[in-house]
């Protein structure tokens, strides 16, 4: 973990915290919160514990350019408020677009951050009841994306998608002719942007909300958590409040083929510098081991 910022994010975070008249706070702040620790820090953003009159806040500030990650933070802004409203997101407070500053309240977290799949299949469909919005998730332009980033900067990345980049269309075009009615989604509901707080789970980071097929948040539940089949089919059943079918079964099988190229063309798109061997040869092998267990 950082014990200091960078000088540009120390700049933007002195700006947001003197802007403290414009927190949309009840009660109103009586002066500028003071900064008490650094949460995370990293290449895309960081998180920052801020406190004022017994009150504690999250500024969380851009480290690049958000657009270039598929983000669009006022939609995010938006979604926020809805999911606040609804107990199932910390309350936004101040957005500042220009200076790419978030705040939000401050969720202690429990000592004991379990895992509840009956809770988590709870907190899913009560994201997926909240109002779509116009913001839909475009996974075909996400990958192009991607493919063509790794392509034109890492050959030797762009080699190791190859044995998979025409059977992940297919299943993509799979899914996309089966796909029914789109809700809002997290679409990135892994269980570190999960947290217990006062005996609720909320889910932290909506940048990536958008509306989308619920079984694709379901596969990035899955295989982003690693869940094994018997967890799968708890979560299933909670969520669907029934048992799955063998349709659906295969369904979330596809999607999660999606996700794992996803995930792994995603991780090879980042700087060089940042790449893990051994992360990379795990991501590697669990999509080849979706592709075989779709295939089988």
């Amino acid at each position: 973990m950082a014990t200091s910022l960078p000088h540009a994010i120390q700049l933007k975070l002195e700006q947001a915290l003197g802007q403290w008249r414009q927190w949309q706070c009840e009660p109103a702040l009586d002066g500028a919160p003071l900064i008490e620790r650094i949460l995370a820090g990293g290449h895309s953003n960081w998180s920052v514990l801020v406190g004022t009159m017994g009150r504690q806040f999250v500024v969380r500030v851009d480290g690049v350019n958000p657009a270039a990650n598929g983000i669009n933070r006022q939609h995010e802004w938006t979604i926020l408020q809805s999911a606040a409203e609804a107990a199932l997101a910390p309350v936004p407070r101040y957005f500042n677009p220009d200076l790419g500053v978030l705040v939000c309240d401050y969720l202690p977290p429990e000592p004991e951050q379990r895992v509840d799949l009956q809770a988590l299949a709870c907190l899913l469909r009560e994201i997926h009841r909240l109002p779509v919005r116009h913001h839909r998730l475009d996974l075909a332009a996400r990958l192009a994306s991607y493919d063509k980033q790794i392509q034109r900067e890492n050959l030797q990345a762009w080699v190791l998608l190859q044995p998979h980049r025409e059977a992940v269309a297919r299943q993509f075009q799979v899914c996309a002719a089966e796909e029914g009615p789109s809700v809002l989604c997290h679409n990135d509901l892994l269980q570190a942007n999960r947290l217990y707080s006062g005996g609720t789970l909320y889910a932290l980071d909506w940048e990536y909300a958008a509306n989308a097929s619920p079984w694709h948040e379901l596969a990035v539940v899955v295989h982003g958590d690693d869940l094994t089949e018997p967890q799968a089919t708890e979560v299933l059943q909670y969520y669907l409040q029934r048992d799955a079918t063998a349709e659906e079964w295969l369904r979330l099988q596809r999607h999660g083929y999606v996700y794992r190229y996803l995930e792994l063309a995603w991780y090879l798109a980042q700087e060089r510098e940042l790449l893990d061997e051994e992360a990379l040869a795990y991501r590697t092998t669990r999509l080849t081991e979706v592709y075989r267990e779709l295939s089988a």
